[in-house]
């Protein structure tokens, strides 16, 4: 006799898997687009990764080819998809995390960029406020007359390839980050737009971050899906580690070094350079960020490896542990200029006492050193400049994996410090995001329930053991400033 799907019990595993949904988290990151499967309990059931191509036409200039991203884009998501097992009519929504403040301008017709998307990491804008960069104006100039030009954030081009430009929209988190944002008002900035000759009618209307964007076209992954958070990246990370507190803090380690620190419903009015930024919105629940950053932590650990200063990352924290310290040298981390405090765009990258003794772990602790104490320079501004008692601390990120700087930073900062199990926190906090849209989770709480602690770093040393090593590395910041002119 033949069986029902009720009688086969192998048949009914197969037709509940089938039914079982998962959500999308990708993440679009400086270096690497990453998208992540996940079930209920947040398990990672899949993945996908690419290399993102950057391009360096000139010193300074850190640019990206808009239809090379948007192939590796839809490439991950299919590698995700597959490499869980699942099939894509089984996903219920996909958010998406994106680098900040990489902009770009196309054709509202065709879609067709008008230029290379130009990365957070490009200096250009140095020379830019002294002689602006007509060349890019000119491409866009008629367009914008026409009103036939977009203007957005890798988010809102994404958003408009994903539903054949269907929708053209940001969230509240993205727009804060392009300095055209009023966090005050939340609204594109009248005075900005009328100063650059920028139409606000070019600038993209602004959504909750968790919010029903619109659904991906069919034709791109043959079923349609929803599209139900757009987050910056930082932002993402914030809500992927569950900081939903005022005083919260979190780390994330990737490429460059972001310290954000939870302001609640204040947006907090900087002196010396951190970022005021939405962090979310949510129907009524509007959270503030104030943010410092690094340009340049994984980036530098890169630079070091691609010198042959040692073969795997995971090889640092045992060579820099080896030596009791550098050996008086120093190392600055400048790839990008130097932020916040120091705010110096020409600043450069250098070995300092170097001398014939120094060994290969000596500059590998250096460096290591370099990215600790730019920590404690960030933290320091944060706890001094908020306000706001900090409260947990949390960390992920790829260098957040390397156990000798987390402790040299748990040490000079003297607080302890979470590191998560799971390091891709953008992707997680994507997720969330558009899992609360759909009810996939049902709220905040039951997400923290969910958060998981990996390492939780405390202080073995005192602050003052590093006084002598650190003040020797402030005195090579200083000689590395000004190094470069922009005339």
């Amino acid at each position: 006799m033949k069986l029902t799907k009720t009688e086969d019990p192998a048949g009914d595993a197969a037709f509940a898997a089938a039914r079982t949904t998962y959500i999308l988290g990708v993440d679009v990151g400086s270096t690497v687009i990453r998208c992540h499967v996940y079930d209920k309990g947040v398990a990672l059931r899949g993945s996908g990764r690419k290399q993102v191509e950057v391009l360096h036409p000139q010193t300074g200039w850190v640019e990206i080819d808009p239809e090379c991203l948007w192939t590796q884009f839809v490439e991950v998501i299919k590698e995700a998809v597959q490499d869980a097992g699942i099939q894509i009519s089984q996903v219920s929504a996909l958010g998406i995390s994106t680098q900040r403040a990489t902009f770009i301008t196309w054709n509202k017709k065709s879609g067709k960029p008008f230029h290379n998307f130009i990365s957070w990491q490009d200096v250009r804008a140095a020379e830019l406020v002294k002689s602006w960069n007509r060349s890019f104006l000119l491409k866009v100039e008629q367009a914008a007359k026409d009103d036939n030009c977009c203007f957005g954030t890798i988010d809102t081009w994404l958003l408009y390839k994903l539903t054949k430009g269907a929708v053209y929209a940001t969230d509240y988190s993205n727009a804060s980050t392009t300095a055209f944002f009023d966090p005050f008002k939340l609204q594109w900035s009248v005075l900005l737009s009328k100063l650059f000759s920028i139409p606000i009618s070019l600038f993209p209307p602004v959504e909750d971050t968790s919010h029903h964007f619109g659904s991906v076209d069919a034709e791109i992954f043959g079923v349609p899906f929803p599209i139900t958070a757009l987050v910056a990246d930082q932002q993402a990370a914030m809500f992927g580690e569950c900081c939903f507190d005022e005083g919260d803090i979190k780390i994330t380690m990737g490429t460059g070094s972001f310290w954000d620190i939870n302001t609640g419903s204040k947006i907090h009015v900087s002196r010396t350079g951190l970022y005021p930024l939405v962090g979310w919105k949510i129907g009524k629940e509007l959270t503030y960020l104030a943010e410092a950053n690094a340009s340049d932590t994984g980036n530098a650990i890169k630079w070091a490896q691609d010198l042959d200063l040692f073969s795997s990352a995971e090889e640092t924290s045992e060579m820099a542990n080896s030596l009791v310290n550098s050996g008086g040298v120093c190392f600055v981390p400048s790839f990008s200029g130097l932020q916040i405090p120091v705010n110096d765009p020409c600043a450069c990258t250098s070995f300092m006492g170097i001398t014939p003794s120094t060994t290969k772990n000596h500059l590998v602790r250096a460096v290591l050193e370099s990215i600790a104490f730019r920590n404690k320079q960030l933290y320091d501004t944060i706890a001094r400049e908020v306000g706001i008692p900090p409260t947990s601390i949390w960390a992920d990120g790829g260098v957040s994996k390397n156990s000798f700087i987390m402790q040299m930073t748990s040490d000079l900062i003297n607080r302890e410090i979470n590191k998560s199990v799971i390091t891709d926190m953008s992707c997680l906090g994507a997720a969330f995001l558009a899992g609360l849209a759909v009810g996939f989770w049902n709220d905040k709480q039951q997400l923290k329930k969910l958060r998981q602690t990996d390492v939780v770093f405390k202080p073995q040393k005192e602050p003052k053991e590093y006084e002598l090593a650190m003040g020797n590395w402030i005195k090579a910041v200083k000689r590395s400033l000004h190094w470069y002119s922009h005339t």
